[in-house]
């Protein structure tokens, strides 16, 4: 056998080197897959607990503004607002002489378990009103919180609607 003929023969893999290759891909997609998922769960979990927040800080400041004195409330009301587009869209300022708008949030948070994209972003929570107890919450005449309506639990084993 020539020497050009020896080197044209160690050039190509064989059927078992491919066959290798392609077992190892396949363990290697098999385990990054469930890793993928997981990270997206968890980033969309993540979003989850940063709109609670958002929402609830604005909830937290429109009920101080209220007990300021800042916001025209009726008796009996419990100072919290009576949707959630109100701290978007804003009140007025019972204390400005030209009766200034107070906002509270910069845009409504959709809740991100939500799987209808068309939906307005207020429409994606489960409301609770003040009157409400917090093991069964139902709406009412204000929003004193928000809790995601998705099916499920987190990655913590905790209900997303107990977040």
């Amino acid at each position: 056998m020539t020497r050009a003929a020896r080197f044209h023969r160690v050039r190509g893999f064989t059927f078992v080197e491919l066959m290798m290759t392609l077992a190892i891909m396949a363990v290697l997609v098999m385990v990054a897959v469930p890793l993928v998922e997981i990270n997206a769960r968890r980033e969309k979990e993540r979003d989850l607990r940063r709109a609670l927040i958002q929402i609830r800080d604005g909830l937290d400041a429109y009920k101080r503004a209220s007990d300021q004195g800042r916001i025209q409330q009726k008796i009996g009301d419990s100072g919290y607002p009576k949707t959630l587009d109100e701290l978007v869209e804003g009140v007025p300022d019972q204390r400005s002489p030209v009766k200034q708008k107070l906002y509270f949030l910069r845009s409504l948070p959709r809740d991100p378990m939500h799987t209808d994209l068309q939906a307005k972003a207020s429409a994606t929570w489960g409301l609770r009103s003040y009157a409400s107890p917090p093991d069964d919450p139902q709406e009412g005449a204000d929003v004193f919180d928000v809790f995601s309506r998705a099916d499920g639990a987190g990655l913590n084993n905790v209900p997303y609607r107990q977040w």
